[in-house]
């Protein structure tokens, strides 16, 4: 066992792909308990037959077909309509529109790419300053995650679901706990936006797009919420079947109604969209297997025994799981937290009495703070690259926003109602 650790190491400086290494952690570990090796498939097969496992796959893919389609104009030109008249309405409605786009696509760096290039010269021809509109997308861009249907949010409630914990954790819980803590972010920067200064006068009023014509526009994209949330909560459909349902209605719409995406290019985006969910799957197959050596050696009662000798306070305890998972957000993407770190970090916050639902939404909330956290979030190289900008101007830009967002997340971590409310 003393080699195990040199050996992990070692494997990671030589950028073996984070599965094999998970994969080597477990198999060196039921090794050295002279367990059959055959667990680990077992794990992987368990996890398989999981019947939500099915929404990943189907909501990845739907997030795909919208971010290859011309919903992201639409979705700008309803919500500029909608809420253009606003003071910053304009920045207003760039909140808005990135925040929904990533809770569909679950990525906050399409978020960029794909709405950075109507909103950014928008932004500029509305009279904002430079690094305002920088540090607004930027932000913006991973605020999605807490809205349902983002991956992440899935993701979770398929690990913690792993744990057989006392209090169940269900994908349902966590789509509607997600809720006031995200509007609670979208809040604090629209609050923000509205005082920002403008260059020069802009009736934006007079400018913004007919709110009827945008309607019609988007009249193919609204019922998804419906689909998705109306569906589940009216109890006609369990997650997997909306996200069937809603994979099923992209593609006749974006494919044969509207026609923006051609049958030939269906292959293409199945590909890119099954990539990014394989590797989630593989990762998080062999990291199922991880935790249930971690378990089986008694590890997280171990560690949270050395916290709690250490750490009394649930309050100081609070404190130390948001720097943990700030730092953490900077250094790994949220997929591979979300099944590397949960498994571990659950059962410790369980027991100083945190509800796991609640460590879910303070999970997200932390780590898609962490993408924009200098000096190494991804979001800042993505923008970066997106806007042609150095990265030194981007830290400056994303300052304000990270005070602000960083306000938000204490009161979802400290003010648990705000999560469970809407659950109880």
């Amino acid at each position: 066992m003393s080699l195990i650790s040199p050996l992990l190491i070692l494997l990671a400086i030589m950028r073996t792909p984070l599965f094999v290494v998970i994969a080597a952690s477990a198999m060196l570990g039921f090794y050295s308990q002279d367990t059959d090796l055959s667990v680990i498939a077992i794990e992987i097969y368990r996890l398989a037959e999981m019947p939500v496992l099915l929404a990943i796959p189907l909501f990845t893919f739907a997030g795909y077909m919208l971010g290859e389609s011309h919903a992201s104009q639409r979705l700008v030109n309803l919500t500029r309509s909608l809420l253009g008249w606003l003071p910053g309405g304009l920045a207003i409605v760039t909140i808005v529109a990135c925040a929904l786009f990533t809770a569909f696509t679950g990525a906050s760096g399409v978020t960029i790419v794909a709405l950075g290039a109507l909103l950014y010269p928008a932004l500029q021809e509305a009279g904002y300053r430079e690094n305002f509109n920088l540090g607004l997308i930027t932000s913006s861009g991973s605020l999605g995650l807490l809205f349902a249907p983002a991956l992440p949010l899935i993701l979770y409630g398929v690990v913690a679901q792993q744990m057989n914990l006392a209090q169940p954790v269900s994908i349902d819980q966590l789509f509607i706990a997600g809720a006031l803590p995200g509007l609670l972010m979208l809040l604090l920067l629209s609050a923000y936006s509205m005082l920002q200064p403008r260059t020069r006068s802009v009736e934006y009023l007079q400018n913004r797009p007919d709110a009827w014509t945008s309607i019609k526009q988007a009249k193919w994209e609204l019922p998804l919420p419906v689909f998705i949330l109306g569906g589940i909560y009216s109890g006609y459909f369990a997650v997997s079947e909306a996200a069937s349902v809603t994979a099923l209605y992209v593609i006749i719409v974006e494919v044969f109604i509207l026609r923006e995406i051609k049958i030939k290019q269906l292959p293409h985006i199945i590909r890119e969209s099954m990539m990014l969910v394989g590797g989630i799957m593989i990762i998080l197959g062999v990291s199922m297997a991880s935790t249930n050596y971690l378990i089986d050696a008694e590890v997280p009662s171990r560690l949270f025994d050395y916290i709690r000798e250490h750490i009394q306070s649930k309050l100081t305890f609070l404190i130390l799981l948001n720097i943990f998972l700030l730092v953490l957000g900077m250094m790994l993407d949220i997929f591979s937290a979300l099944v590397i770190i949960v498994p571990i970090i659950l059962p410790i916050a369980v027991g100083y009495g945190i509800h796991p639902v609640h460590l879910g939404i303070i999970f997200l909330a932390n780590m898609q703070l962490g993408y924009f956290t200098p000096p190494v979030g991804m979001n800042l190289f993505i923008a970066s690259y997106r806007f042609e900008k150095p990265v030194m101007t981007l830290y400056l830009a994303t300052i304000p926003f990270f005070f602000i967002l960083l306000v938000a997340v204490l009161i979802i971590t400290y003010w648990p109602w705000l999560s469970l409310v809407l659950i109880q």
